[in-house]
């Protein structure tokens, strides 16, 4: 599918998506819990499916309504076939520690792209608790044989924050404690606080401090959970507000631990006008200046921040996030590529980027890769285009935001399918 972006007036109000996040967390804490939970506001996209794919191989049963899921989990059994985890990386980094609970081969593979994405400093911490794995050179596909004993375990925090998520959502399913030393740095460590949090909600006991430790034996409860609204989504049409309009973001909660949450504060930074309220956030264009931000903790809002500075009064610099490189795309390049190719002055480095702000851009043909927040962030960006923003495969937006194109074309984005 070809779409042409031309920009427009954004007004109105939208309503973000649930958080991807959290809807692959829940399933799986669901299938692991011994009994029926209810997930409610469900996300129901393409990376979420292949979660729902996973817990069903394991033998949960699941009852899809709309965007409510009964789970009735518990009594899981190793699956009898390779679990395919098509382009979700969550999903093939969770399940991974949830099969080395079985004392049999598991296999998990997925698409080209997830193929690409590293696998290796999970396995070599799942070594560590007694767990076989083997491996194409420490990238997919991978099998792992168990049974995981627990216990201390040393993990490489650099590469991404779902190698600690999957270590400590298996560990109350073991009768030994575990106890998890992060080396070489937390990326992403909001994403441990939501693990932990949700771990927590369905009844297992978990400390996150200097180590974080998990009581063994503990298992899960079934509850009734409820998914919230995916701030990393919220970004987007938060973003194209403060380029070019006045729109309302309804539901979204500051008080959740998502750390995607910052996107107000950087909007605010940057020379947006913010205005929170009990309904939501409202976000005005304003006067747009460079700045300086870490993204170590919220590399998916890379992207679509990159673009926000792209026209934005003098320089701006986003670093602290080499994990970047091991996303769906190399998502630095990916990103430099697509600012250039509209005519933006960027340049990448090691850990992020450089931009020198230019009154508007020019437009032009981009390259996704496949990556639907590269793809949503140029789409965005067409509003500070002088000619339109043209991508091919810009479906691929279904893997978190299914409904994308039509949504921001309810608010002012103009848009044409060809």
């Amino acid at each position: 599918m070809t779409v042409c972006f031309r920009g427009g007036e954004m007004k109105g109000a939208i309503t973000p998506p649930p958080s991807k996040s959290h809807t692959h967390r829940a399933l799986f804490l669901a299938a692991l819990a011994d009994g029926e939970s209810t997930v409610e506001n469900l996300l129901v996209s393409d990376d979420t499916r292949a979660t729902l794919g996973a817990v069903e191989s394991m033998g949960a049963t699941t009852s899809v309504c709309g965007d409510r899921v009964s789970l009735k989990g518990g009594r899981l059994h190793a699956p009898s076939a390779a679990v395919d985890a098509y382009n979700s990386g969550t999903t093939m980094r969770i399940f991974s520690g949830i099969a080395s609970l079985f004392d049999t081969d598991v296999t998990i593979t997925g698409d080209a792209s997830l193929r690409k994405r590293p696998m290796g400093p999970l396995l070599e911490a799942l070594s560590q608790t007694g767990v076989s794995c083997r491996s194409e050179g420490g990238f997919p596909p991978i099998t792992v044989r168990g049974p995981n004993k627990g216990g201390r375990v040393r993990i490489d925090g650099s590469v991404s924050s779902q190698f600690i998520s999957s270590l400590m959502i298996a560990a109350p399913m073991i009768e030994t404690d575990t106890e998890i030393t992060v080396e070489t740095g937390r990326v992403s460590a909001p994403y441990i606080d939501i693990t932990a949090s949700m771990m927590r909600r369905f009844g297992a006991e978990v400390s996150v401090g200097d180590r974080i430790e998990v009581r063994g034996g503990t298992g899960y409860s079934p509850c009734r959970y409820r998914i919230p609204a995916d701030f990393s989504s919220a970004a987007f049409p938060m973003v194209a507000a403060a380029l070019g309009g006045d729109v309302s973001v309804r539901g979204v909660d500051m008080d959740d631990p998502q750390g995607d949450r910052a996107i107000v504060g950087i909007l605010r930074g940057a020379g947006a006008i913010v205005e929170e309220g009990d309904g939501g956030i409202r976000v005005r264009r304003g006067d747009l200046r460079g700045t300086e931000l870490d993204m170590g903790r919220t590399p998916d809002l890379f992207p679509v921040v990159a673009v926000l500075l792209s026209t934005a009064e003098g320089d701006s610099r986003l670093y602290g996030a080499p994990q970047l490189r091991f996303k769906e795309s190399d998502r630095i390049e990916t990103t430099v590529n697509m600012l250039r190719a509209l005519g933006a002055d960027a340049s990448g480095t090691e850990d992020g980027c450089i931009i020198h702000g230019r009154n508007m851009l020019k437009g032009g043909r981009i390259e996704h890769r496949g990556d639907h927040r590269i793809m949503m962030a140029a789409a965005v960006a067409s509003l500070v285009c002088e000619g339109p923003v043209t991508m091919e495969d810009a479906d691929c937006c279904a893997v978190s935001y299914p409904g994308f194109l039509r949504e921001m074309r309810e608010i002012g984005l103009e848009s044409e399918v060809t």
